[in-house]
């Protein structure tokens, strides 16, 4: 442990004589970053703008203290489970390379969660404005100048729109928004609107007054779950935790001594490795449950 703090303490030292007159964090920071921005898939780089643009990205400092805990924790665990500063380094590494993945997921999270409001805000406002005009397009202008709207759901409704005239049709339109946002009250709405539009009902009140609590409903149904998701997620990570922790309430029942004798075995070093990974996996599946799919029906 002291050879792995005398080396970090010697890169710092390197750094800041090779970049006194900037900040070495921030350095370390810009570099990562450069390296995000160049190799992160698409997607991440697509949900990490929106999070910015909604204000919710981590800052600089979030992301180091992320990187502390993981990395500490790693270290901590895996050197109580073999008291092997090697083995301990290799899983600190190991963990501080998931961080990226975890952000990726609570980007995914974030920006799924804006995509639901947005749809909820054109479904709600497009049956109100439609209440009004009785043309479903003229709903969707009215909505696009309402300002409500952000992208990508506002680009995605000026191109429903241009596509309605170019084809003197809604059915084209209706299919683009519906497979592109595949929700429950999207398909419901524009099956409707196609409906009405097809058979020229008259009495389209009720219709549209049924279809506007089925939406508040559902919206309160996804907020309540979202609550559930995030005291379920409390409850997960003290878990996961506990599980870790079990070996060494183990180890505190045999004593350290007879401990150490014990995992000079290979069969139990590769079971230690297993319980390891087996409870990351876990745990990381758990952040996955958490953070996808918020808001889908």
């Amino acid at each position: 442990m002291v050879l792995f703090l005398l080396l970090a303490i010697a890169i710092v030292v390197i750094l800041y004589r090779n970049y006194r007159g900037s900040n070495v964090s921030k350095y370390i920071t810009d570099q990562v970053q450069a390296i995000y921005d160049k190799f992160a898939p698409y997607s991440y780089k697509v949900v990490r703008e929106k999070t910015k643009q909604l204000g919710q990205e981590y800052t600089a400092r979030q992301y180091l203290i992320q990187v502390l805990i993981l990395g500490g924790f790693a270290g901590v665990v895996t050197y109580m489970y073999f008291y092997n500063l090697i083995v301990s380094i290799i899983y600190v590494i190991v963990a501080i390379c998931f961080v990226p993945y975890l952000s990726f997921l609570r980007c995914k999270r974030i920006y799924s969660e804006f995509i639901f409001e947005q749809i909820q805000v054109y479904t709600t406002n497009t049956i109100m404005e439609f209440a009004t005009t009785q043309s479903f397009v003229k709903s969707l202008e009215g909505v696009r100048d309402s300002g409500i709207l952000e992208d990508p759901v506002l680009s995605d409704v000026n191109h429903m729109i241009d596509m309605a005239y170019d084809e003197g049709s809604i059915d084209g339109a209706i299919n683009f928004m519906s497979d592109k946002y595949p929700y429950y009250i999207v398909k419901n709405m524009h099956q409707l609107f196609l409906q009405i539009t097809k058979e020229g009902a008259k009495d389209t009140g009720e219709s549209l007054e049924n279809m506007q609590l089925d939406i508040d409903t559902l919206v309160e149904s996804v907020y309540r779950d979202r609550m559930d998701r995030a005291n379920f997620h409390k409850k997960f990570l003290q878990y996961g935790v506990m599980l870790f922790l079990l070996v060494m309430l183990i180890q505190y029942m045999l004593g350290t001594e007879s401990y150490i004798e014990l995992i000079k075995a290979v069969y139990v070093q590769i079971i230690l490795h297993g319980i390891i990974i087996f409870n990351s996996y876990f745990l990381l599946k758990g952040e996955r449950y958490y953070n996808e799919n918020v808001g889908v029906e």
